[in-house]
């Protein structure tokens, strides 16, 4: 009995692992005019010279995200809800607007000469500077981390 109810469960949890792969990896291809309200702002207001290349919605088993490339190959990623998760600018540099005050004070006053070049927010801010310096802050926008 127990070995016939182990042979299940390692059934289902291949099925489950089969079927939970097989739906993250749902991208589709979107227009601007389909992302959030909030994602479409943004894009307009610090993004509008630029031309969108792909705008895509990524369905995961418990989200989705959109992903912005634009033809010079930068890139900006948003949440469900159109708030900006990852911004890759490595030709211009992240929009200063777009920078956390805590995280731009910090920048202009420990690496002057640097360009913020990506940021990525989740539970922490991941920032890589123009200098090939990567900082990691705390939401408080204390500095956590530094790479060189």
């Amino acid at each position: 009995m127990k070995a016939r109810m182990k042979h299940w469960l390692i059934a289902l949890a291949c099925v489950f692992t089969v079927s939970t792969a097989a739906y993250a990896d749902n991208d589709k291809p979107v227009s601007v005019s389909e992302l959030p309200a909030a994602a479409q702002q943004t894009l307009k207001k610090y993004f509008g010279k630029q031309k969108v290349a792909l705008a895509k919605m990524e369905s995961g088993l418990l989200d989705k995200s959109y992903d912005v490339i634009f033809t010079n190959g930068e890139k900006i990623e948003f949440n469900r809800s159109g708030e900006w998760t990852e911004i890759s600018c490595k030709t211009s540099g992240v929009p200063a607007a777009l920078i956390p005050a805590g995280i731009s004070q910090y920048v202009k006053s420990n690496y002057p000469d640097a360009r913020v070049l990506a940021i990525e927010r989740d539970k922490e801010y991941e920032v890589d500077l123009s200098n090939r310096v990567e900082l990691t802050f705390n939401k408080s926008f204390q500095i956590v981390d530094i790479d060189m």
